[in-house]
């Protein structure tokens, strides 16, 4: 029996072959707006392209879109050529774009606001990159095309400005293809050269197309990380590139690049007459200025009546050799009266003067030692005559001379009273030669009464 049923392969396959062969899909000009825009890290390009009432999924792939002028993004109107079909692993149908183009802006227009964006971020246009123009310039290299009018331009200023100036023009092409990868060349060859002082680098006017090699990055970066100054001169003055905003200096045309490049001759020759008339005057004033010294030194007292004034100065001499020995006597009668009472504090602090008076006043004070040492001594002694005296009278035994005696019980307590010890009980009395041990035979209190 023959199977009716198709496997999804097969029929996405069927689906996917109607699509092919049908013109209408095979030559697709589509316009919308790009969204879910994604820049796989292979190159391609997926994105969905809609309009306010559907959407279909696209893909642009790494050999076509290399070509593109600037960078899709979300939201961006775009123009699309293509052609439509399926993609079996998922069965759906999709755009697969081989041209596009921005819709309402030119292409090359968005990728130069692009790019400037993105540099603009980077600093790469910020004036604190900017680097000095010599005043003076040796050396200058021309990067332009050798057969333009610019370059031209450019040698025919530079010779009526400052003929002192050496120029080298590097020839570049200034559009096509290659001419970006060129101008970077010669850039990078430039700057290995140890004399040159200042770039020009520029051409004419022409086409955004035409002035294109200038708007490129690797170009923008080139003329950024130049050692040496750079001036963009591309372009008439409306004409705005990348390079004018990555350059040192923009000039509005090739010949403004080599008025600013150097200065004027003319204006130099006027410095220099200016400078020459200060000079004579500043030499003028100098010399009268010495004319007038010399008269004064002519009409004065002494170049007049020199022996008067010899005179006049061998009496000064004499007031100041009696004002100076005046001072040494005076210097030398205080010098030796310091020293008269230095020697008399000296002598005061004798070493010898003041052992002498150290050991009569040890002498004095180990006598004052001893005879206070005396008196505490005796004071002493009698203090412990007194204390002994009072001692012996409070002595028990002393008392018991006199016929008393001390009563203890059998634990040698001090009998006191008659309560303290019972009938049959010992009891020992102390005399002073000995004590006698003895029995209780009987307790006799005393009667108060």
């Amino acid at each position: 029996m023959e199977d009716k049923y198709l496997s999804v392969t097969a029929l996405t396959k069927y689906i996917k072959k109607k699509f092919d062969v049908d013109n209408h899909l095979n030559h697709v000009w589509l316009r919308g707006e790009i969204s879910n825009f994604k820049h796989h890290s292979r190159g391609h390009m997926y994105m969905t392209i809609k309009d306010d009432n559907a959407s279909i999924r696209a893909v642009m792939f790494h050999s076509q879109n290399m070509k593109l002028e600037f960078l899709p993004e979300d939201g961006m109107k775009v123009l699309l050529q293509g052609n439509v079909s399926v993609f079996e692993s998922s069965g759906q149908y999709q755009l697969y774009i081989q041209e596009m183009q921005p819709d309402g802006i030119g292409a090359l227009h968005l990728a130069f606001e692009q790019l400037k964006e993105k540099l603009t971020k980077e600093g790469l246009f910020e004036q604190k990159y900017k680097k000095q123009i010599p005043a003076y310039p040796e050396k200058i290299a021309v990067l332009t095309s050798p057969t333009g009018a610019a370059v031209r331009d450019i040698l025919t200023t530079l010779e009526r400005r400052y003929p002192l100036v050496n120029v080298v023009v590097v020839p570049i092409p200034v559009q096509g293809k290659y001419a970006k990868e060129s101008i970077v060349t010669a850039i990078n060859k430039t700057n290995s050269l140890e004399d040159i002082d200042l770039i020009i680098i520029g051409r004419g006017g022409g086409s955004i197309e035409e002035l294109w090699a200038f708007n490129e990055e690797i170009v923008a970066r080139a003329i950024f990380d130049s050692q040496i100054p750079v001036i963009s001169a591309v372009g008439h003055e409306t004409d705005f590139t990348i390079s004018d905003f990555t350059a040192d200096v923009r000039a509005a045309t090739p010949t403004a690049a080599a008025e600013i490049a150097v200065p004027s001759k003319k204006d130099i020759l006027e410095y220099v007459n200016q400078l020459n008339r200060m000079l004579l005057n500043s030499y003028s004033k100098h010399v009268l200025h010495k004319k007038q010294s010399l008269q004064n030194i002519q009409e004065s007292y002494a170049f007049k009546f020199p022996k008067r004034f010899i005179a006049e100065k061998e009496q000064l001499l004499d007031r100041l050799i009696e004002r100076k020995q005046q001072s040494i006597k005076q210097y030398t009668k205080v010098k030796l009266d310091q020293w008269r009472y230095a020697d008399k504090q000296l002598n005061y602090i004798n070493p010898e003067r003041i052992i002498k008076l150290k050991a009569e006043k040890l002498r004095s004070l180990r006598n004052q030692l001893d005879h206070q040492g005396k008196q505490i001594l005796e004071r002493n002694k009698a203090k412990f005559s007194h204390q002994l005296s009072q001692l012996e009278l409070l002595n028990p035994m002393n008392i018991m001379l006199r016929g008393y005696s001390i009563a203890y019980d059998e634990e040698n307590n001090l009998i006191t009273k008659v309560a303290q010890i019972e009938v049959g009980s010992k009891f020992n009395i102390q005399l002073p030669d000995g004590k006698i041990i003895g029995k209780v035979m009987e307790v006799e209190e005393k009667d108060d009464a």
